[in-house]
Formats: C-alpha cells, sequence, structure tokens
C-alpha cells in the first residue's frame, strides 16, 4: 500500500493530566501516514486522485488545537477518526509527541501511536 507521510508538524494545545498543562498548554509534535493507493496520481499527475496535504494539516491542527483531552492517545483517536472520515484513504497511523511532558527526568518526548483503518 501507497502512503503520505507527514512529519513533525508541530501545534500548540491544552491536552493533559496535570493542571498547568490544561492552564498554560504546551507544544506538540504530530506526524501521519496516510495509506491509499497513488499509483493514478502518480501516473495521470492527477491532483484529484491524491490528498491535499495542507487540508489534511488543517484537520489535525483543528483537533490538537481544539478541545483539551486529558490523554495524547485521545487526541490521537480523534485524528485518526477526522482523517478517515474526511478523506479517501484506507488506513491511517498517527503518532503525537510530547517534547514537555511534566516527569522529573531528562527525554526527548513522551509519544503514543495509533494505526486506524476504514472499516469496509
Amino acid at each position: 500500500m501507497d502512503k503520505i507521510i507527514m512529519t513533525g508538524m508541530e501545534f500548540y494545545g491544552f491536552h493533559g493530566m496535570a493542571p498547568q498543562e490544561r492552564e498554560t498548554g504546551q507544544r506538540f509534535l504530530v506526524d501521519a501516514e496516510l495509506f491509499l493507493d497513488l499509483k493514478k496520481a502518480g501516473m495521470l499527475d492527477s491532483p484529484e486522485d491524491t490528498v491535499d496535504y495542507a487540508s489534511v494539516a488543517q484537520v489535525i491542527k483543528s483537533v490538537l488545537e481544539g478541545s483539551p483531552c486529558k490523554l495524547i492517545e485521545s487526541v490521537a483517536e480523534k485524528v485518526a477518526i477526522a482523517i478517515l472520515e474526511i478523506f479517501p484513504v484506507r488506513e491511517v497511523m498517527i503518532r503525537v509527541k510530547k517534547p514537555h511532558a511534566p516527569l522529573p527526568m531528562e527525554f526527548a518526548s513522551m509519544a503514543v501511536e495509533i494505526r486506524r483503518s476504514k472499516h469496509a
């Protein structure tokens, strides 16, 4: 299966369990992989046979910058559902990274990755 890969999208949101996360917010990084057949788009150079990346990014932004969730698992799930409902993709992989989670240690990021498919 072909895929479109979108990595390192950065958003500011208010997701988290800690009160300070929900009050002051923080930066989130999102990666998305959209699985679909890209052969026709590639052979015919036809934009209507693929997915508009800017539109996908806007959907992701609306979730990340929208209503707060306690868990990044919920954020990822909302993103996956929205993409599957709106765009002609068969499957998505969504990774949400939280580089500044309030933990008492050094780390690059905490993250969750989910993979969801359209039901036939």
